[in-house]
């Protein structure tokens, strides 16, 4: 395996560089698509899905057939309805018991998460859901302090606990709902299944990649890693360069068929799906695409590479994608990007006009 290659087959087994998927289907081809950025992760879904729009995802989400919620490394996630259940019971634990000085710096303790389930369960089965500014306001009501950031971990804890998650949005508000309301059925399975579970659809919906990329990607024990590449067994493909050992899904192949030229949204799955992102990304550009406080901006990525960077800016017309590469772009490229741009409007339902700054004297 060419260490140039991993980039560009990453894109496929995303669903980037061969989009024909539902809006489902796209979020369980990934397992758990981040999401802490939400209108990014709208796009991140959009491109990998052909002809979908932003109100096509958001019927998903209404309708419960993907959820997003707090999983991975207690970061924001979508995930398949399906899937809900069972992930939080193999990944939860660990992330709450990896909370507990934050908790006690916070006065947070098992009494104080008690009083707040059952607080919120009572209000969100008698009203169906409210928004972030409601929740708080129960539990200040009931005496529950929210100050700070105990407001934000109480809604993290119960989330992790599986009792609450994340509902369509309440104009510019993020709403709640119980999770047995929106998702009443959903698997839950052995833990050791799980761990072989969890190894393949990540290997097959991000590989080639390594067993330290799903231990970065997934918050687990290098040793749970191991376990559940064992028990993926013949599921998976294994190979190596460079002494290195990658996985990827024996069923997944196929041919890049989309654009060279891509414009990826904040925190996507193809740079922050991974521990190591050498094989996509130059070390002299990791400050322009990841600041000092762990924020992923939008790239420019071409033929797997990260070349740049992008922002997109709202108007009364629409909106003005500018496009700063790390180098000069060909005219091709231009042409690609404005293609891409075009397909990213038709998500939107807005118009979307492109403007490259490119680089001078290269």
């Amino acid at each position: 395996m060419a260490f140039s290659d991993i980039a560009v087959r990453r894109l496929c087994s995303q669903g980037i560089s061969c989009p024909s998927f539902t809006v489902k289907e796209v979020v369980s081809r990934i397992l758990a698509l981040q999401a802490q950025d939400r209108p990014s992760s709208l796009w991140a879904i959009g491109l990998r899905s052909s002809g979908s729009t932003v109100a096509d995802v958001e019927k998903a989400v209404a309708s419960g057939s993907i959820v997003r919620t707090w999983l991975m490394r207690g970061t924001i996630h979508f995930t398949a309805a399906e899937d809900i259940r069972w992930l939080l019971q193999l990944v939860a634990p660990l992330v709450i018991a990896r909370s507990k000085r934050r908790d006690e710096e916070l006065g947070l303790d098992d009494r104080v998460y008690g009083r707040s389930r059952d607080v919120l369960t009572k209000v969100l089965d008698s009203k169906g859901r409210l928004t972030r500014g409601e929740m708080m306001a129960a539990l200040e009501e009931r005496g529950i302090s929210t100050a700070g950031q105990r407001g934000y971990h109480i809604l993290r804890r119960l989330a992790l606990e599986g009792t609450i998650c994340f509902g369509p949005m309440v104009g510019k508000e993020p709403s709640f709902m119980l999770l047995d309301g929106l998702v009443p059925l959903s698997k839950s399975i052995p833990r050791e299944r799980a761990l072989g579970e969890l190894a393949w659809r990540y290997f097959s919906g991000h590989g080639p990649a390594s067993a330290q990329d799903l231990v970065w990607w997934s918050g687990l024990t290098m040793g749970e890693v191991r376990e559940g590449i064992e028990i993926a067994g013949s599921r998976l493909n294994e190979e190596t360069k460079d002494g290195a050992k990658y996985y990827s899904g024996v069923s997944r192949s196929g041919v890049n068929e989309g654009p060279n030229v891509l414009l990826l949204p904040a925190f996507d799955e193809h740079i922050i799906g991974y521990k190591e992102r050498s094989a996509l990304l130059d070390e002299g550009h990791t400050k322009d695409v990841l600041s000092s406080n762990g924020i992923f901006y939008p790239t420019l990525v071409i033929d797997g590479q990260v070349q740049g960077t992008w922002r997109g800016k709202r108007s009364k017309r629409g909106m003005v994608v500018e496009v700063s590469p790390f180098s000069r772009l060909t005219s091709s490229d231009i042409d690609s990007a404005e293609e891409v741009v075009a397909r990213y409007g038709a998500f939107l339902e807005v118009p979307v006009k492109i403007n490259v700054r490119n680089v001078d004297g290269l």
